[in-house]
């Protein structure tokens, strides 16, 4: 896996609040990947929320956490770790790379597909 990262969009693209899903076959991980704008950081998460499967791309971001919509479980962005219930399993974290405008994600190793 390239340390460069793989190009998923474009800092313009995501909105101030919001994440899109980027496709498990884009990145080869075992699950989509949703990148979020957090007044101008990014971030990225897995994006199936670890209590029920919900996007977590969908959800509401604010103050470096994102709330699932389904049942309001929240994740910090840094980390992935759980901030409240019905949430109790931490959501895995990829590395974001911004360069310019380009919006890279380095994929956890631990999520690689096999």
């Amino acid at each position: 896996m390239s340390e460069e990262g793989i190009l998923v969009a474009q800092a313009g693209e995501i909105p101030d609040g919001e994440g899109i899903k980027i496709d498990a076959a884009v990145l080869g991980t075992v699950d989509d990947v949703a990148v979020f704008n957090d007044d101008g950081e990014f971030f990225a998460l897995d994006d199936t929320c670890t209590h029920e499967t919900a996007s977590l791309s969908e959800g509401w971001v604010e103050n470096g956490i994102v709330e699932c919509p389904l049942h309001a479980g929240k994740f910090c962005l840094k980390d992935g770790a759980v901030q409240s219930m019905p949430a109790t399993v931490d959501v895995a974290c990829h590395r974001v790379i911004v360069s310019g405008a380009d919006i890279r994600v380095v994929p956890n190793p631990d999520r690689i597909a096999s």
